[in-house]
Order: C-alpha cells, then structure tokens, then sequence
C-alpha cells in the first residue's frame, strides 16, 4: 500500500469514473486500474462492483475511502508542520459562490499571491449546497458560502460579511418604490437552487401580493444585463464587495426588508491547512472592510 494508491482511491471516489480519476492524479487509466487491483490484494476485500459497465465503490469500498482520507491527510500534515513556509507552498482549493466570483474573490486571491507567490489557488464557482458537499468530501479546502440553515458536524464556520437584500431595476424604469415596481414589472428571479435565491423566494410567499414571473437566472451578471435592458426587476443581494460594472441601474430598499443573507467561509475542522485558510479568512475580512471604508468616503464628498 502507498500514499500514491490512496490518493487515487480518493480521486476514484470523488470522480466517479477511473477515467476521470486517471486525468485528475495525472496517470494513465491502466495505471488507475493496476493501483485498485493492488489495494484489494493488499487488504483482501474487494473495493469495486464491476458487475457494471462503470466500477462503483462496494459498501466496504466507501468506508476505506472515508479513511484513506484520514491517513492522505495525517501523511500530508506532517509535511506541513515542518515546513518553514507553514503550508503557503503548493494547491489550495477553494469554492466561491458565483456572487464572489468577480468581486470579491480576485482580490482576496490578489491579497494572498503578493504575501505567498508559491501558492497556488484553485478556484471552483458553485451553488452553496453543492460546495459544500465538496468541502465535506475533501474535494475543496474551503469554499465562500452563503450560510445555510445547518452547518454540517465537524465544520468551521466564519462569517465574512452581511449583505441587505435590494431591488434592481433599471435606470428607465418609472418610480422608486421597490413594492410597486414589484408588483407593477416583469419579476428576474435569482435561482431558487441557490440558498440565497430560496430566502428570497420564502419573503415574496409570505408578501400579500405576487409578483410577475418572467425568467429565473443563475448569475448576478446575467440578471444585471437583463434588468439594465428594462426586461424586469429582481431582488438580489446589497454586495459587500461588488465588481466593476458599466450598467446603471436603480438599487432600491425594500419595506419591509427580506432577509439578510451573510456570506462565510466553510471549511472541516481536520483541513491540514489551517494557516493557508486563515490567511483566506483575513484577506477576505480586510476586502470587505476596505471597501466599506471606500464607500464611507464616497459617501461623504
């Protein structure tokens, strides 16, 4: 058995495919094949049911997984503990909720590659529920989260920021109160699949007045153009950190308010890179509060 041979057992797990786990470890699929073979034989179970046209994890199969993680982890942080850098050399892996994609995050990555330049960060956009999944299974060492209703056992959570939720609509669009323009236009709903877009979704339930679906959408972006062309509306998050737009559009509260949603970072309480992600913390600690202070600033002149 070799800390190699788990660590593709992991990928297999994670990717689904040995194919899939052949390009993420970086070996052929016979060398996948030849390494799962070796790991039976060592241990005398049978890891796979290939009964199938796709191997699948045997219901043994997936409890060695679940320590093989343990070991690949334990094996790695004793690299880090001796390490003069304190683990700021090599990959980190790290999920964003799209919303963070083009705002907050490149300057949290810039942050951290002027202080660690031999790190390297890997970024993975995608909807809450499903980076944490990632982060559970080990496949992300962190990810910026909307906070979902539970936090899973065995998981840190850090709050970033809160962010109000507001109306967009569009600079031509009649008025400023967000009530009637609600009522009155055609409603961009921001993706239910999303945490976020389900709170929003629960405040209009519980509205005595429905609002006039038009389309639902993914992104920030695409709802921004949509809205920015007059197409609709849509309620969306106040960002701590917004990106650097061209659209001018009208940002309105609402009364009453829906609920806040607050962004956070998420990671397991056994990552074996404790230093690296609190560097990640504070870096997006100190963008949200510089841009903030910017804002502040603005205000005042």
């Amino acid at each position: 058995m070799s800390i190699r041979n788990l660590k593709t057992l992991i990928a297999v797990a994670e990717h689904r495919s040995f194919t899939a786990a052949a390009a993420a470890v970086h070996v052929t699929h016979a060398a996948v094949s030849h390494q799962m073979k070796a790991l039976e034989e060592d241990w005398g179970v049978e890891l796979f049911d290939r009964s199938t046209r796709t191997p699948t994890l045997t219901p043994i199969g997936r409890a060695l997984v679940a320590r093989a993680r343990d070991v690949v982890n334990s094996y790695e942080g004793m690299i880090e503990s001796v390490a003069n850098e304190g683990g700021f050399k090599g990959e980190v892996s790290i999920g964003a909720v799209q919303t963070t994609i083009s705002g907050m995050i490149p300057r949290v990555l810039r942050l951290l590659k002027d202080e660690h330049p031999d790190l390297h960060i890997r970024v993975v956009p995608g909807l809450t529920i499903e980076l944490i999944a990632q982060v559970e299974r080990g496949a992300l060492d962190a990810a910026v989260i909307t906070r979902p209703p539970v936090i899973p056992r065995k998981h840190s959570w850090r709050e970033i920021s809160v962010e109000q939720m507001e109306l967009l609509a569009s600079s031509d669009a009649e008025g400023n109160d967000a009530i009637e323009l609600l009522k009155s236009s055609p409603y961009i709903r921001f993706t239910r699949k999303a945490v976020v877009g389900e709170m929003i979704e629960t405040w209009l339930q519980n509205q005595d007045f429905e609002v006039n679906d038009s389309m639902e959408l993914e992104t920030l972006d695409a709802i921004a153009s949509l809205v920015h062309e007059n197409l609709g509306v849509s309620i969306v998050p106040r960002l701590s950190v917004a990106p650097i737009t061209l659209y001018t559009l009208k940002r309105l509260p609402i009364d009453p308010p829906p609920p806040y949603r607050t962004l956070g970072l998420i990671s397991r309480d056994d990552n074996i890179k404790p230093r690296v992600l609190d560097a990640v913390y504070e870096k997006a600690r100190l963008v949200v509060e510089t841009n903030a202070a910017e804002s502040r600033r603005l205000q005042k002149e």
